[in-house]
């Protein structure tokens, strides 16, 4: 009977230790119940509650989607979530996640039940895989990150995390804000201001070593080659101190993009910016070379239009070029580019379409650069508009007519319709100037003091090739009489023509007799004829006329 009473007994004791033990059973028993917003029946469920729960600063919630059993209950709360706030930060640091491949179902991984690994990240020498793992809590079967994962939590840290944690305050490790923690804002912009300041400090010293270098040497070129580089250098130098900057930080992915970002922008655009300021120094410096060695003005009048042809073609293509490298970056307008190119062929042939016009004219400006049918400083008569070539362009022209007016010519007019160019091969040009003289002038003496005239006012414009006067065409009443000159150049001419025609209607005037003029000659009107005789009445003979 005692025996049996002692059995009873032990048995009692022996359910009472399973019953007290209970609840030592439940997961992370340290940190209480989990709240409800706490979903942790997928691995998918149980990434993004803690991604989310652990960029939002609230490391006490994400604690519970780690496996803390392996801490003593006393610490497991505290622990947690600086393990939480931890391994927030390896993730962000070391591992690009992707949600959509994390399994969606309850069961995980239909080839591997047990785990459904994020990512592995190295660590000397070997790669510590980050897994969620199915266990049980309080009778369930629930997903957490494994403690295999949490127990390498502190190692990667030390590797990977920032250094600043050992002696800022726990103020900055408390919270964060848009995804960063106060030290790392606190950090950012530490490094925003200092990167300018070393850029400014730097472009200085950089561009003042280099004008020294430059000035050894005899050309200008090199020097304000220099002065050109002030603003790319400092924008480039920024650029590259930001992003070296941002990754001390240890910034979480997304920022840390989009500080590589901002930094490859800035390159891209410094450099294109200081391709810009190259050309346009290098066009100065030929085009200065040009007009000042050049005794030819039509070779150099050609150069230059070639420089300002080429120079817009590479401003053009740097432009393009520049914002191509700009897009690129991002996925969403290649992946768009992409697919409009492969799956919209329509889309493409009417772009390409639309875009005709404009090809044309580019081409047209690349064709006239290369056959110059005109060129800067060339005198061109223009839809009867006479001027000087002022500007060239790949898609227009502009002319700069004799009353200071300019008018702005599709480039393709000079390719599609005929217009005069007074420049093009050699420089010397005729002009006439027609007059209406009367029969009875002296063409001699016209001639002569046409000559005379050449001569003597017009002997600085007149090149002495040519100078004569012909009867160009008899009218009815006058004789159109053509005097025809020369000029060394184009620009001369108007001003020859209109000398020449004020001296020679001078000349008229003094000789009125040579002037045209009208003639009339009165004839006497013959007299009616006489009505006939009545028929019984003979007609009367004729009287004789006596003839003086």
């Amino acid at each position: 009977m005692m025996h049996r009473d002692s059995s009873g007994r032990w048995a009692l004791v022996l359910v009472w230790s399973v019953l007290w033990s209970l609840p030592a059973l439940a997961l992370n028993n340290g940190l209480g119940q989990p709240p409800p917003t706490v979903d942790r029946q997928t691995p998918h469920a149980t990434v993004q509650g803690f991604l989310s729960a652990a960029h939002r600063g609230d490391y006490a919630l994400a604690a519970h989607y780690l496996d803390l059993d392996f801490i003593p209950r006393a610490e497991q709360a505290e622990r947690g979530a600086a393990l939480a706030r931890r391994l927030k930060f390896v993730i962000d640091r070391k591992l690009a996640v992707d949600l959509s491949s994390l399994s969606k179902a309850p069961e995980g991984d239909p080839q591997d039940a047990r785990f459904d690994q994020l990512g592995t990240i190295p660590l000397e020498g070997a790669n510590v895989p980050i897994r969620v793992q199915r266990v049980t809590a309080e009778g369930a079967l629930v997903w957490v990150f494994s403690e295999s994962t949490v127990r390498q939590v502190d190692p990667l840290f030390a590797q990977y995390g920032p250094s600043v944690a050992e002696w800022l305050p726990p103020f900055f490790f408390s919270d964060t804000f848009l995804g960063l923690e106060p030290w790392q804002w606190l950090g950012l912009l530490v490094v925003l201001l200092g990167s300018l300041g070393l850029a400014v400090v730097l472009e200085r010293v950089v561009l003042a070593f280099a004008l020294r270098v430059a000035r050894w040497t005899r050309i200008t070129w090199d020097d304000d080659l220099v002065a050109a580089g002030k603003g790319p250098l400092k924008l480039v130098v920024f650029s590259a101190l930001l992003v070296a900057g941002t990754v001390l930080l240890r910034l979480p992915g997304p920022w840390q993009d989009l500080c590589n970002r901002v930094g490859y922008s800035l390159g891209v655009v410094s450099l294109a910016w200081f391709i810009l300021r190259f050309l346009r120094v290098s066009a100065a410096f030929v085009q200065n070379r040009v007009s000042s060695e050049m005794k030819d003005a039509s070779r150099a009048r050609s150069v230059s239009t070639q420089l300002v042809v080429l120079r817009s073609i590479f401003e053009v293509a740097t432009y393009v070029i520049a914002v191509a490298l700009l897009l690129i970056q991002f996925d969403v307008v290649r992946s768009v580019g992409v697919s409009l190119l492969a799956s919209a062929g329509i889309a493409g042939i009417v772009i390409g379409l639309a875009a005709q016009k404009s090809i044309s004219t580019l081409l047209a400006g690349i064709q006239l650069s290369i056959t110059q049918p005109i060129r800067i400083g060339d005198t061109v008569i223009v839809e009867n508009e006479w001027g000087t070539v002022e500007e060239i362009t790949l898609t227009y022209v502009v002319q700069r007519t004799w009353d200071q007016r300019r008018l702005v010519i599709p480039i393709t007019q000079f390719l599609d319709k005929p217009f005069q160019n007074w420049s093009k091969g050699s420089p010397g040009m005729l002009g006439a100037v027609i007059l209406q003289v009367d029969y009875f002038a002296d063409i001699d003496a016209i001639r002569a003091e046409l000559k005379r005239i050449l001569e003597g006012e017009a002997r600085e414009m007149w090149d002495g090739r040519v100078g004569n006067v012909v009867v160009l065409e008899v009218m009815d009443r006058t004789l159109t009489v053509r005097a025809l000159v020369s000029v060394a150049n184009s620009e001369k001419l108007f001003d020859l023509r209109a000398l020449v025609r004020e001296r020679l209607v001078q000349f008229l005037r003094a000789n009125p007799q040579w002037l045209p003029v009208t003639r009339t000659e009165a004839r006497p009107v013959p007299a009616p004829p006489s009505p006939p005789p009545p028929d019984n009445q003979t007609p009367a003979a004729p009287q004789a006329t006596p003839r003086a």
